[in-house]
């Protein structure tokens, strides 16, 4: 079976666990193997250079599962979680696959505009009122994170799941599940299955 890293905010939610436990038992349920950050064995009582073990143990994980699914939800901001998008990065400079998918159904552009206001345009861009430009492509996310999705052969999944279940809800993140089954029961990933 294909391992899945489920890369996401989700480390951060008081009940991390029990979230991870839940996601790797939906892996299962498709015939992948999920595995969740927080499944790296780390001697948290030691806390000197607990961040760089922390970091090693991740991409470490990163470096032996065969793809990514990320929950690319936006996390204290607009934008996705910083970590999450350098795993998402990292997994893609690795040509692992990488799915990915989000709680909140506002385009990028708009959640920026409604947090910085609508500016101005000139010389065929907008800016906000903070004076800098807006990505306006209408993507789920900065660019560069759905691009790195797209140009493997597949969208993000968007879906606008209630508030109070915006880091919970495994409906996008089961539809992401089904696509990296698909894409593993397909074979065109040649040596990546791990």
């Amino acid at each position: 079976m294909a391992s899945v890293y489920l890369a996401g905010p989700d480390v951060f939610l008081a009940d991390a666990i029990d979230i991870g436990c839940a996601k790797k038992a939906h892996c299962s349920d498709h015939g992948l193997v999920g595995v969740f950050p927080l499944d790296a064995e780390l001697a948290l009582t030691r806390q000197d250079g607990i961040s760089e073990r922390i970091f090693n143990a991740n991409v470490a994980l990163m470096r032996q599962c065969a793809a990514v699914i990320a929950n690319i939800t936006p996390f204290r901001g607009l934008s996705v979680d910083p970590g999450t998008a350098f795993e998402v990065g990292f997994a893609f400079a690795l040509e692992k696959p990488v799915f990915a998918y989000t709680n909140v159904a506002t385009p990028y552009r708009d959640r920026v505009v409604g947090a910085f206001g609508e500016g101005r345009r000139a010389a065929g861009r907008e800016f906000a009122d903070d004076g800098m430009s807006v990505e306006n492509f209408g993507l789920a996310d900065n660019l560069m994170i759905a691009e790195a999705v797209r140009s493997q052969g597949w969208e993000i999944v968007v879906r606008d799941a209630a508030p109070d279940r915006r880091f919970t809800d495994l409906e996008g993140f089961d539809r992401c599940l089904r696509q990296a089954a698909a894409f593993f029961r397909s074979g065109r990933n040649g040596a990546a299955a791990a």
